[in-house]
């Protein structure tokens, strides 16, 4: 009897705690709109954008009990082609993979018919941290018309649970603002604009002759950084609207990013700052010219902060590309303002912490001045010396001169390094410095920690990955002697896997690796051109795997070092897909039977312009690093995926193309 009543008091309990959860749900957990992008004249993308309630999850397409899904009405002039893909990256909750605040999903669309309208339901359950609500429905109606890639946002047309959201266009503006100002505050620890760092405290030092002044230059300075990144955009942006030439700015910003002449000109202005702060010799402007820039600028010395923020916007395009670039997509595909606005409040959070920076010293002008300040620009020459040999790197790189291997590179760091740490110690003083009397705690912890970092580099002499320097290191396979960690076949040569059938394929990769002097990342073996992993794609029955990279790109050995390296991804890239590396800025001429003629009759003759086309042409990006999935036929299996360091992400973003790729089989 006990029992009996206690089984029914419980079921009462969970029925009053169902009915309370139904009645604190909102009306709908998620609003939804739908848009649809051209893929091609006949194959569309459909995107649904949802936005969650706050508390509130949703789920990723493959979850076991709450997955969220799409159903498509009897197909009418259409086929559905694959399966729902999740845009977003999912995070971990409670050991489920679950979207908060807002998810992004896809699915492929082919037209059969000149137009059709595509009708569906798109099904998902919202949760919070209590309860879950009852199944909701987004239903859906778009009209697609082949050769006109109009964006389109719909309306929810369903009842009950399924609320839907037509969407104006100033909330993704406003999106794409917040992005752009998190990237700008970002961009300050990259490899490219760090350096920049120690230079600005240095050049400001002795710049201001009171507390005023040095407010002034300070946001002079911030200004012109933003002057420089908004002004030239928008003068590139106009021209491309009134006369096209998407193809000839990228190669502007290539050049200044990977050509040997600026990133030569970069290496030599370090080195002489940095032999400044030794105290080899003060860095002035002429005095004549000096007074003409004082006089017209009232005491702001105008001239000499001017060209500090050029040299930092210079500088800087080597990681602010795949930002400047994506902008520049944006100017070719229809948008006018919004790359402009964009760029904006990119360039003013990238200002913001070197006006920070530059109002700095100022301060210390209050502060009294003695053998320590002298030490500091010592400490940041230092500094400059070695991050001054990252665009000697570049330029090493992308010409294949083979001066600056890694081992090399590596070498004149630990010496670098060491050198500071003695200094610190007191057993190396230059010409400005005061004797060393005593070792202060502050000066014996920065000498622990340089030797740290020494002791933590000298494995990389024989190999170890260091990827913590992923991005300011020359890439693993320039070493002549090291251990592979990551990959058990060679750096080049023929892959053993399917040889018989791909003897012919394997014999042109090699060709052109040799003819060429390519080397393949990682110890990671695949091709060089689409056409080639196409044809092995056809071949083995894998799908392929495209790395848009680039020799001078920074993010992409990150990419590497830190995502490639992990055994899970190393597993699905070399046993699952055929391997395509389309190096965008590489040098190297190629043979006249390898030249590619533009659509604009433009004949390109080094393998870099030749892979930056093909990828503009090909998958509309004009950056570096970004990944491509493509199936035997050539088309997209999965969105493209750019930067970012999540190896979870990198191996949902491999596995969901594995799935495309068998449901089209």
């Amino acid at each position: 009897m006990a029992t009996r009543l206690a089984r029914r008091l419980a079921v009462l309990a969970a029925l009053l705690w169902g009915a309370a959860a139904f009645a604190q749900a909102p009306e709908s957990t998620a609003s939804w709109k739908v848009s649809q992008k051209a893929v091609s004249d006949d194959e569309f993308e459909l995107i649904f954008t949802a936005s969650i309630e706050p508390g509130w999850h949703i789920y990723t397409v493959d979850h076991e009990f709450n997955a969220t899904t799409v159903e498509f009405d009897s197909p009418e002039g259409y086929a559905p082609a694959g399966s729902l893909v999740q845009v977003t990256e999912p995070v971990m909750f409670r050991n489920e993979k679950v979207f908060f605040d807002s998810a992004v999903f896809s699915h492929r669309i082919k037209l059969e018919e000149g137009n059709a309208t595509v009708k569906g339901e798109l099904t998902w359950s919202g949760c919070n941290d209590q309860f879950c609500a009852a199944p909701e429905h987004f239903e859906f109606s778009v009209p697609l018309e082949s050769g006109k890639p109009e964006a389109l946002s719909t309306p929810s047309t369903g009842s009950g649970t399924g609320a839907g959201s037509s969407g104006t266009g100033s909330n993704s503006l406003w999106g794409l603002i917040i992005e752009a100002i998190l990237w700008g505050f970002a961009m300050l620890l990259t490899p490219c604009v760090f350096p920049m760092v120690p230079m600005t405290i240095s050049f400001f030092m002795k710049q201001s002759a009171n507390p005023v002044e040095g407010r002034f230059k300070a946001f002079m300075y911030g200004l012109f950084i933003v002057l420089l990144y908004t002004v030239p955009i928008s003068i590139i942006i106009g021209l491309t609207w009134l006369i096209g030439g998407n193809a000839v700015t990228a190669d502007i910003f290539n050049w200044l990013a990977t050509h040997w002449l600026p990133n030569i000109i970069f290496f030599i202005v370090f080195m002489v700052f940095a032999a400044s702060f030794f105290g080899a010799f003060e860095i002035e402007l002429p005095s004549s010219l000096a007074n003409k820039t004082d006089a017209k600028s009232g005491k702001g010395g105008l001239g000499g902060i001017f060209f500090m923020a050029l040299t930092l916007v210079l500088v800087s395009f080597s990681c602010t590309g795949p930002i400047v670039g994506t902008v520049l997509i944006k100017s070719t595909s229809g948008e006018f303002w919004t790359p402009m606005v964009t760029m904006l409040a990119f360039s003013v959070a990238f200002a913001l912490p070197f006006t920070i920076l530059a109002l700095f010293p100022s301060l210390l002008k209050k502060m009294k001045s003695g053998s320590w300040l002298n030490s500091v620009k010592v400490v940041l020459g230092f500094i400059e010396v070695a991050l001054g040999f990252k665009f000697l790197s570049v330029a090493d790189q992308t010409y294949h001169w083979g001066l600056l291997d890694r081992e090399v590179y590596l070498a004149i760091w630990i010496v670098v390094f060491t050198l500071l740490g003695l200094y610190l110690l007191g057993k190396i003083r230059f010409k400005n410095d005061s004797p060393l009397e005593y070792l202060s705690v502050t000066r014996l912890a920065l000498a622990i920690t340089v030797f740290s970092f020494v002791v933590y580099m000298i494995p990389g002499m024989w190999g170890a990955p260091l990827k913590a320097l992923s991005g300011y290191l020359p890439p693993i396979e320039t070493q002549d002697f090291v251990v592979w960690n990551y990959a058990d076949t060679p750096a080049t040569g023929i892959s053993t896997q399917g040889a018989e059938a791909l003897s012919a394929t394997d014999a042109a990769k090699g060709s052109f690796a040799e003819k060429y002097n390519l080397r393949m990342p990682m110890g990671y073996n695949g091709y060089f051109t689409i056409e080639d992993g196409l044809a092995a794609s056809k071949a083995t029955g894998k799908p392929v795997f495209v790395d848009i990279t680039g020799h001078g790109c920074v993010n992409c050995r990150e990419m590497e070092q830190r995502v490639w390296s992990d055994p899970k991804v190393q597993d699905l890239m070399k046993n699952d897909y055929v391997m395509v590396f389309l190096y965008n800025d590489d040098k190297t001429r190629l043979d006249k039977e390898d030249w590619v003629t533009t659509k604009e009759g433009k004949v390109l003759k080094d393998i870099g312009r030749v892979n930056s086309y093909i990828v503009r042409e090909r998958f509309n990006v004009n950056a570096q690093p970004n990944y491509a999935l493509l199936g035997s036929d050539g088309d997209l299996l999965a969105p493209v995926r750019g930067y970012n360091l999540s190896v979870d992400g990198f191996v949902d973003f491999l596995e969901s193309g594995l799935e495309e790729f068998k449901s089209r089989q």
